[in-house]
């Protein structure tokens, strides 16, 4: 039996948005619709709808909500537990980019799917290895421990280096400007490790997972080392990353593990744990 097109609205049409609207309109063309975009500036809704599909751009979160089966979002960290609270008491299945500003309230939308019987995707993002960490945290992990190095420009308008008033453009060497608990790293660097989040999700959570954040001159990628320890073994995995070419804050890989979770969701097949 023919499955009708799975309808997907995508919440935040930056960089990211922008780049899965394309995949979804070329790649998944034959199972899933594009039918809804919202962004809190409104142009560029319309923007990214073109004048072919300008019925796709929707004035509000809840016109989008109204029109689609599946909520991609692609926003800010601040705004995403919004996003995904309100699609999943309205059991729509939601698919997360900004995870740091859902790890927190993870039990809650857990809670909220149970009951509501939508579904909450969580794609790797810019890091290998989750698979692993899953399997592990079936037995017992000890220790995980997560090292990030960026350019200093990825850390631009960061109200941390702000605040902390870090000369972004004197950094001459490898710095950590950051060490301290997945929770803390989430709540200060919102837009730039939210690796650290899905890290904390598979394993062993936001307050033991550590973070170690980078800024590291010459660089010209966004480079992620994991470290585990546990009673099935270790693991240490590498990712040197090329940076989106439209959003220093954030790694092509990202974009590109966001389209694997929807091929996931689309085809009757997964590989994987």
């Amino acid at each position: 039996m023919k499955r009708s097109k799975l309808k997907i609205g995508i919440v935040g049409c930056g960089a990211i948005g922008t780049s899965l609207a394309k995949a979804i309109s070329t790649d998944f063309s034959d199972k899933a619709e594009l039918a809804s975009l919202y962004d809190a500036d409104v142009e560029k809704s319309f923007h990214l709808a073109g004048n072919s599909n300008r019925k796709a751009a929707a004035l509000n979160l809840e016109d989008l909500l109204n029109k689609v089966d599946l909520v991609i979002e692609s926003a800010k960290a601040d705004s995403a537990f919004e996003v995904a609270r309100k699609a999943m008491y309205l059991a729509k299945d939601v698919l997360v980019m900004s995870v740091g500003g859902i790890a927190e309230h993870y039990g809650e939308l857990a809670a909220l799917a149970k009951e509501k019987g939508g579904r909450l995707f969580v794609p790797s993002g810019a890091i290998c290895g989750i698979d692993g960490i899953k399997a592990a945290n079936c037995g017992k992990i000890n220790k995980v421990v997560l090292t990030t190095k960026k350019p200093p420009k990825a850390f631009l308008g960061v109200r941390y280096i702000l605040k902390n008033k870090i000369r972004l453009d004197n950094i001459d060497k490898d710095t950590v400007i950051f060490e301290g608990s997945a929770y803390s790293a989430t709540k200060l660097f919102p837009q730039n490790i939210n690796v650290a989040a899905t890290l904390s999700l598979a394993g062993i959570g936001l307050e033991k997972t550590l973070v170690r954040i980078v800024a590291s001159p010459g660089l010209k990628q966004n480079m992620h080392e994991i470290e585990v320890e546990s009673d099935s073994g270790t693991i240490f995995v590498r990712c040197a990353n090329l940076i989106h070419p439209s959003n220093p804050k954030t790694s092509y890989l990202a974009v590109l593990s966001a389209i694997a979770t929807l091929k996931k969701i689309l085809e009757p097949v997964s590989i994987g744990t």
